[in-house]
Order: C-alpha cells, then sequence, then structure tokens
C-alpha cells in the first residue's frame, strides 16, 4: 500500500469515529431534550398559558386570530426542536405570538419551556 492508500485509511477512520460519536452536537432530533422542563413547566404557567391554555390547546374564551397554535398537535410536537426555538425567540409574524428573546432570563429558559411542552405530546397521548 502506498502512501496515498495510508493516507485514505487514515481519513476514513477518523471520518467514521467523528459521525458515530458526533462531535459532541445536541441530538437535533424533534424529540430532542436540551432543557429543565420543571423550569419549564413554571414559565409555561407564568407566560403561556393565558393563550395556550393548561394543555397546549388554546385557552377556554381566548379570541385571537388567527388562534393560538395547539402545542400538543402532531403538527406542532414534529417539528425540530431548533424550529420551534426560534419561533419562542423571535415570535411569529401576523399573529399574536411576540419574541421572548428579551423577556426571559436566557435561551435556557425557552429550552425549558420547550422540553416542558413535549410533554403536552405525552398528556394527549395518554388520553382516552
Amino acid at each position: 500500500m502506498g502512501l496515498a492508500g495510508i493516507v485514505l485509511s487514515l481519513l476514513l477512520g477518523i471520518v467514521s469515529v467523528g459521525c458515530s460519536s458526533g462531535f459532541g452536537l445536541k441530538d437535533l432530533s424533534p424529540w430532542a431534550s436540551l432543557g429543565d422542563p420543571v423550569n419549564g413547566r413554571e414559565i409555561y404557567v407564568n407566560h403561556c398559558i393565558r393563550c395556550h391554555g393548561a394543555d397546549g390547546k388554546g385557552a377556554p374564551g381566548i379570541t385571537l386570530v388567527p388562534p393560538p397554535s395547539d402545542l400538543s398537535s402532531d403538527a406542532v410536537q414534529s417539528r425540530l426542536a431548533h424550529t420551534l426555538f426560534s419561533r419562542i425567540h423571535g415570535g411569529k409574524p401576523n399573529t399574536a405570538m411576540g419574541a421572548w428573546k428579551g423577556a426571559l432570563s436566557d435561551d435556557g429558559d425557552i429550552w425549558d419551556v420547550l422540553d416542558y411542552v413535549r410533554t403536552l405530546r405525552d398528556r394527549k397521548a395518554s388520553q382516552p
């Protein structure tokens, strides 16, 4: 085996180890856990429940146009965590969903809320 073969073998080995370890990147799957759902629940109750309701389906009597997203729905729950983070951080144009980037202590609070919101799907699945 020549020098080119040795170099190629080394590169393939490095790439395969790097791919299997993920280089320490956080999971980007829709179910990635990036925060603390206990703290997220407290933030949700203090800031989100008035529009999204206790179960994430919208607060009774709320008449926003368009209505708040159903946070327990498959449409919301199937989105990547980073997509939902951006929605909370920057808000959603032409809706009542404002940006929370300056209202919460830090970005960690948004990740905490997202982890709590993921529990709303579990409640939906366990209901008859």
